[in-house]
């Protein structure tokens, strides 16, 4: 064969010699220096790849999704590189992009510091200027064994020994070599817009039994200015963390003699908990919900009839074994309980459809390593519901949902976010259940609803449930990271195995279908986004406490304490800061506690039976009748507006 042909982006076909480097290709087009690597028939490629046969190329520039996976991947070789440079007798394990960055595992016996994660990154600056080739290499799995074991790295030898493949792929930059699939840029010189980030701890393969590795973060974008903007959200989220406000602020805790993973609500915190339960309540309640309360615990039978067991048993805590063989198990969602409720009765069509929903607590075995505040816990508390009803009412019902899911997104002023559709990959047999018309027809309903409601979507293969599709709305945070709040589950599956039945106009006995749904998530997970979408800085509808009267001196005391009963006794969350301080230092610790009102009651508010209202960002409001605070209090609160302080991913103070 004289030549191959090359069809390029765009449809244009070029003939080149058969081995030609796309490099070459890349450099006889004279296509933008940000070319880092490149698909051949839809599979990612290093430009150092020779072209053997006809092929469809596409490329993949530094400032794309791909591109930037390929360099941020890069860049964790090349921290690997500069590590074991400066620290000899560092083992390297895996080293894996993430999102907005990368990591690197490492076996060291003594801790990196934080000066030396400033060595480090010198040292990769040195290695970036080198300039060095980046080349991959194939060889077969037996000397890659040979070749890491000389090296005397034991990780990679345990990583080889577990690959099912005959031929393996290293990839080498100067003396330094590693274990990848890659693939990788042309060289160490495109690395240029990069930081690392921290360091923590990391079991080897996740799993606390084995030995404490040391962690490093960084991250590396197509440019600096790139870098600056995410090192400045990075500073934005340090703010808005809620592990951080959280305890600065009085709202949780984690115990280590209770456990990590189980939190405890602290009384600001537990308030703000109440008020988003008594909101959900009410709301679903008026949209035809009925609350119920079920046992956390369950028979291991139950688990098993639902299939949870089969599939989730990993999650799921050991049973409680007893003398009388009874097995029970805490549980770890809610479900099957709700579907014990609907067993009680024999169901006539015109009963459905039923929706029954719980602020149900659940439990969920998670490995400490990924415990995180609020948002990775082993006890939590979901808004869950279920709708029992007839196959002509799926599409209504949904719809329903959505409109729910829109209404308290504009409550809580919710505007980043945005809808997936996710499917099932009809090729895994084994991750979903085995009905091709079952979700054919639910996926169809899904889509019929999210089109009337006028909703948006992207549509997501493999991240369905496992007995159906389901709708997630993922709210974006200060990253630009999406996080699932609220679900729509259909379920064809559950009503099966249970034998689920209803009466029909015909008389006949017939399946109900159920929909599974969470619309604020769990409260832990639901609080951890509040803390962080706001801030700290919570609308006053949802503030644990909402005013904070201050006195000047004494002589006022009486009359604070007077304002105090009143704003108490109409339901308003109000206290009183009569210590003997400064009056400027009782505002700032106000601006600390990020309480919507600081309200000053000095000599002239005595006397004229009057406050003077400050809000919360600096707005001092001129002095007014305690009534007229009533009334003003009353108007935001009904508005549920955050007056003065809207969230924006630029201030968090």
């Amino acid at each position: 064969m004289d030549t191959i042909r090359v069809t390029l982006p765009g449809g244009k076909v070029m003939e080149i010699p058969p081995g030609m480097k796309i490099q070459e290709i890349v450099s006889s087009l004279r296509l933008n220096s940000h070319i880092i690597a490149a698909r051949v028939d839809g599979v990612a490629v290093d430009l150092d790849r020779p072209l053997r046969r006809d092929c469809a190329l596409d490329w993949i520039p530094m400032d794309s999704p791909e591109g930037l996976d390929i360099l941020r991947h890069s860049t964790a070789h090349l921290m690997a590189q500069a590590v074991q440079g400066l620290f000899p007798g560092t083992q390297v394990t895996i080293g894996p992009t993430i999102e907005d960055g990368f990591y690197y595992d490492f076996n060291r016996e003594s801790s990196f510091t934080p000066e030396e994660l400033e060595t480090i990154e010198a040292r990769m600056r040195d290695l970036a200027a080198s300039d060095l080739k980046i080349t991959r290499e194939e060889i077969s799995r037996k000397k890659a064994i040979e070749l890491f074991r000389s090296l005397g790295e034991g990780y990679k030898v345990a990583i080889l020994e577990e690959i099912p493949d005959d031929t393996v792929s290293l990839y080498r930059q100067g003396d330094w070599v590693d274990l990848c699939r890659g693939p990788h840029v042309p060289a160490t010189g495109v690395i240029r817009a990069f930081k690392l980030t921290g360091i923590a701890g990391a079991y080897w393969r996740g799993d606390e039994r084995n030995e404490m590795l040391q962690r490093i973060y960084g991250t590396s974008w197509h440019s600096e200015e790139a870098l600056s903007e995410h090192l400045r959200l990075l500073e934005e989220a340090k703010k808005r963390d809620h592990r951080k406000l959280g305890q600065e602020l009085g709202l949780f805790m984690v115990s280590e003699a209770i456990g990590p993973g189980l939190p405890i609500w602290l009384p600001k915190g537990a308030m703000v908990r109440s008020i988003l339960e008594r909101y959900i309540v009410d709301l679903e309640r008026s949209l035809g919900y009925q609350h119920v309360y079920t046992p956390q615990l369950a028979r291991t039978d139950l688990y098993r009839q639902s299939g949870h067991w089969d599939h989730f048993k990993d999650n799921m805590y050991p049973p409680m074994r007893f003398e009388d063989k009874e097995e029970l198990v805490l549980r770890p969602m809610n479900c099957p309980h709700h579907i014990m409720i609907y067993r009680r009765d024999l169901h006539s069509y015109r009963d459905l459809p039923l929706r029954l929903a719980e602020l149900g607590t659940m439990y969920r075995y998670e490995r400490s390593g990924v415990l995180s505040g609020l948002s990775r816990v082993r006890a939590m508390t979901l808004n869950d519901a279920h709708i029992f009803c007839l196959p002509e009412q799926i599409q209504s019902e949904t719809v329903g949902v959505l409109r729910l899911i829109e209404r308290v997104y504009r409550d809580f002023g919710f505007k980043d976010y945005w809808y997936r559709l996710s499917l099932r990959d009809p090729k895994d047999k084994s991750k979903f259940v085995d009905n091709d018309a079952m979700w054919d027809n639910a996926e169809r309903y899904l889509r019929q609803a999210l089109t009337e409601v006028g909703i948006a979507y992207k549509e997501a293969t493999g991240e369905a449930a496992y007995y159906g599709p389901k709708i997630d709305v993922q709210l974006n945070d200060v990253l630009g990271h999406s996080e699932t709040l609220s679900t729509v589950q259909l379920d064809f599956y559950l009503p099966e195995r249970f034998g689920l039945e209803y009466v029909d106009k015909d008389g006949q006995r017939k399946r109900p279908v159920m929909i599974h749904r969470g619309v604020i998530s769990t409260m832990e997970r639901m609080m951890a986004f509040l803390i962080e979408h706001y801030a700290g800085n919570f609308p006053l509808w949802l503030s644990p406490v909402q005013v904070r009267l201050m006195t000047v001196t004494d002589e006022q005391k009486g009359y604070a304490e007077k304002v105090l009963r009143r704003l108490q006794a109409l339901g308003w969350r109000a206290e009183l800061d009569g210590r003997n301080e400064k009056l400027g230092y009782k505002i700032r610790e106000a601006q600390m506690a990020k309480i919507p009102y600081a309200v000053v009651i000095g000599d002239r508010e005595t006397k004229n039976q009057t406050v003077s209202p400050r809000r919360r960002g600096g707005q001092t409001l001129e002095p007014m009748s305690v009534s007229a605070f009533i009334e003003l209090l009353g108007e935001e609160e009904v508005a549920r507006e955050l007056v003065g302080d809207k969230p924006t991913a630029g201030t968090a103070d």
